[in-house]
Formats: C-alpha cells, structure tokens, sequence
C-alpha cells in the first residue's frame, strides 16, 4: 500500500536530479557546449521562443559555438539576446551564421560558477527532502486511517529515507563532477 506512494517519491526524485542536470549541463565551463544556449529566449514575432528551436547550433571547434539560423531576418534578435544573457558573450554574424567565441575563464569567475553550483545543488536537495517529507506524512496517514500496520509504517519510511539519501548522493555526485569540470584549466 505504503509503495506507491514511494514509487511516486521515487520518480518526483528522479525529475528533480534530472532538472539539475539539464541545469549543470546549460552552466559554462570553459569550453563550448551547444547546451550553453539552451536557456536563451528569442523575443520572435512577439513569442518567446527557445533559440534551440530557431536554429542549429554547433560547436566546430572547443572555444567557438555556431548558430545557424533557419530564418536569417532574425539574426539581430538573437544577438540581442545573447547579449542580454547572463553568459557573458558577444556575438559576432556574418549574414548567415552566429559565431560566439568562449573566453578562458578567470580564477574569479570559476569560484562564482563553482558556487553557483553548490547553490543548485542545495535547491535540488531541498526540493528532495520535501518530496521525502510529503511521502512520509502521506504514509503517517494510512496508518491513522488504520490501512497499515505500525511496522508496516516503519518499512515505508526507512524504505523513503533510503531513496531520499540515494537521490541526495546523486545530486552531490553531479555537482562534485561539474565543479571539477570549472575549476579545470
């Protein structure tokens, strides 16, 4: 009875790690990843779209980023909003394609990065320990309601902290990788 309603933890969990990866991944580190672009909004006709959906964007060398454009009218606008991203770069357009050099990171900026990091990491992990908490109050209420026995109730909440340290340690494993990542030169 109590299992459901860790599988549903279980997967809420495994959302939560899988948003802070895709968060991990958009995070620059020195070295040119198409994924870098993936927050950019492009203010286009109005709707904001996402620049991954307007263009293809590659990485033909390490340290430069390409986009190229389905519609070249909208080149200007993506430049305007890659400048106005926190990503710290300009773009440079030939009348077809995007080129974005990334710059070497300085010592500075890889500790901002690295706690940057740290931040998104303690966000996952609370957001965790709430999903643990919702679990563990809805099972303390099928034993209330007497659909589960007192040990029963015990099972389930050791089985939820057992996901939950699981989960936390994949979050602190991801960020451990990523800041390793930065701080590489």
């Amino acid at each position: 009875m109590y299992q459901d309603i860790i599988d549903t933890a279980r997967e809420k969990m495994e959302k939560t790690r899988e948003v802070f990866k895709r968060d991990m991944q958009s995070l620059r580190a020195g070295r040119a990843n198409p994924q870098l672009l993936d927050r950019i909004m492009v203010d286009y006709y109005g709707t904001m779209t996402p620049l991954n959906q307007m263009a293809n964007i590659s990485s033909p060398e390490p340290r430069m980023l390409t986009i190229s454009l389905w519609d070249t009218k909208a080149i200007p606008l993506v430049e305007k909003a890659i400048q106005k991203s926190d990503l710290g770069m300009n773009p440079a357009n030939d009348g077809k394609i995007i080129r974005l050099i990334v710059p070497e990171l300085n010592e500075e900026r890889r500790r901002e990065l690295s706690k940057k990091v740290g931040q998104a990491a303690e966000e996952s992990k609370v957001a965790i320990r709430s999903i643990r908490r919702d679990a563990i109050e809805q099972i303390k209420k099928l034993k209330k309601d007497s659909v589960i026995t007192e040990d029963d109730q015990h099972k389930g909440e050791e089985e939820m902290q057992k996901v939950t340290d699981n989960a936390v340690k994949e979050i602190d494993k991801l960020a451990a990788e990523k800041e390793k990542e930065i701080m590489e030169i």
